[in-house]
């Protein structure tokens, strides 16, 4: 399993700025390593949601970035609020994890 996305939640009112870093190695499928191709591997969903309730869905591809960062801007967020993330890759893998929201 890889390790722990990074959450960070930045609250100013009830809005808060989300950060997030998700651990995972996002192969192409184009590149070449010994000769041979390295196969496509990279994270295919990420759903975001505030108290269980989905706030964001994103549908990626093999052309994002080693580790991603995912930025988004979020209303109705208050101290105490549970954040999460999941994400299913390519080979099925999974991972989920959340945070509570800080003041």
């Amino acid at each position: 399993m890889t390790e722990p996305t990074r959450i960070r939640a930045q609250l100013t009112g009830d809005k808060a700025m989300v950060r997030m870093r998700m651990a995972h190695e996002m192969e192409s499928g184009q590149r070449r390593e010994g000769g041979k191709l390295v196969p496509a591997w990279f994270i295919q969903q990420v759903t975001a949601t505030l108290n269980g309730r989905p706030v964001l869905t994103a549908q990626w591809g093999p052309s994002v970035s080693k580790n991603p960062f995912l930025q988004f801007n979020l209303k109705g967020v208050k101290a105490g609020d549970k954040l999460a993330v999941s994400w299913v890759d390519s080979r099925g893998a999974r991972r989920s994890d959340e945070v509570t929201v800080a003041a």
